[in-house]
């Protein structure tokens, strides 16, 4: 049996259920291995079916091994199909199920309650096995490479959208899909916004660039940042980027099994404050990352999960100072046995180009 259908299968029994239904797409592929885009993964106790139309029949064949396909139609609507199985307590993904839709499986299912699954899928998620933590080595790899191409790239009279450009352009040269998110391309003063997209301005000397990029590979995101400087840096901001490295590399050696992401926030939030320049740290230090670019875990003031072997999480403390500029280093790391592992090998030293 599929070993994620297996665990999935023993937390529906926990939280007294017979039977779910899985719809959100990265949820749907972990359990069955299923890449369309429109299909239900149905799990009892006694059996997994993979319902979809036409369009997808031969393809769920091939990929949902495990499964029995069911096809629907306007004559055998998937509500039809649900209420021939037999279920009783259904559960559902509350956190994407909408409410026109939630109002349809009421009205049309007969005799079957709905219950939430609540974070059930996320928490089995957060573990990966051996071959996720392959596919995300993979994607991670190929963001280090185009790292190592942009600084070749990267100068005065470039602008931040041909920068983000060339960067996805390498990615799927190199087998990537997509990217795990926009790609942020950052300098300048803009370089304090966070999430500061690509956009059209020119990059100049003397400008921090941040580039916080990453893509898909078979499914699996990988996520990194690095902070460069354009011409040589000045005083103030090599102060600001030994800051932020020091609360990225200290978080690092902190990482391990048995803390909480609460605990890991505060081992760099603790430096960063330190030096002055708490206010200015203003997200959490990390998350999970997987099929999806942000998952369970959080590493962040409020992060409660503990750390295990096999989470994939970043490490990705900044500061940003308005009207000047902003520094993150961001590695994707997963969690070990003893401590954890860099995923992202790229070098942290601060860069001028």
């Amino acid at each position: 049996m599929n070993n994620k259908v297996e665990r999935f299968k023993k937390s529906l029994n926990e939280n007294n259920l017979d039977s779910a239904i899985v719809f959100k797409p990265e949820n749907r592929r972990y359990l069955s291995g299923f890449t369309g885009t429109s299909g239900y993964v149905v799990i009892t106790e006694e059996k997994n079916f993979f319902i979809t139309d036409f369009r997808y029949v031969n393809q769920a064949s091939k990929q949902c091994e495990g499964f029995e396909i069911l096809k629907h139609t306007n004559d055998r609507t998937l509500y039809d199909i649900l209420n021939e199985l037999g279920l009783k307590n259904l559960g559902f993904e509350d956190a994407f199920v909408t409410v026109s839709q939630y109002n349809d499986f009421n009205d049309k299912l007969m005799g079957i309650s709905l219950k939430p699954l609540r974070d059930t899928l996320d928490k089995l998620r957060m573990i990966k096995d051996q071959d996720e933590i392959e596919e995300i080595k993979k994607a991670a790899q190929i963001a280090d490479e185009a790292f190592e191409y942009i600084c070749e790239v990267i100068k005065p009279g470039i602008t931040e959208w041909e920068v983000a450009l060339e960067i996805e352009n390498f990615m799927k040269k190199k087998g990537a899909t997509g990217t795990s998110f926009d790609s942020i391309v950052a300098s300048g003063i803009r370089s304090s916004m966070p999430h500061g997209v690509a956009s059209h301005k020119v990059i100049e000397n003397g400008d921090f660039v941040t580039l916080d990029f990453g893509c898909i590979y078979n499914g699996y995101c990988s996520d990194m940042t690095r902070t460069v400087v354009v011409g040589k840096a000045s005083e103030k901001q090599k102060e600001i980027y030994n800051v932020v490295l020091e609360a990225q590399e200290t978080a690092l050696e902190a990482i391990k099994p048995g803390i909480t992401g609460y605990e890991a926030d505060k081992v760099a939030r603790g430096i960063i404050e330190a030096k002055g320049f708490g206010e200015y740290f203003g997200h959490g230090l990390g998350h999970g990352v997987g099929l999806e670019v942000h998952e369970s875990p959080r590493l962040s003031p409020l992060g409660k999960d503990i750390l295990k072997a096999n989470m994939v999480v970043t490490d990705e403390p900044g500061i940003y100072l308005p009207d000047f500029g902003g520094v993150r280093i961001e590695d994707l790391i997963v969690v070990t046995e003893n401590g954890c592992e860099r995923l992202s090998k790229s070098p942290k030293h601060l860069i001028e180009l």
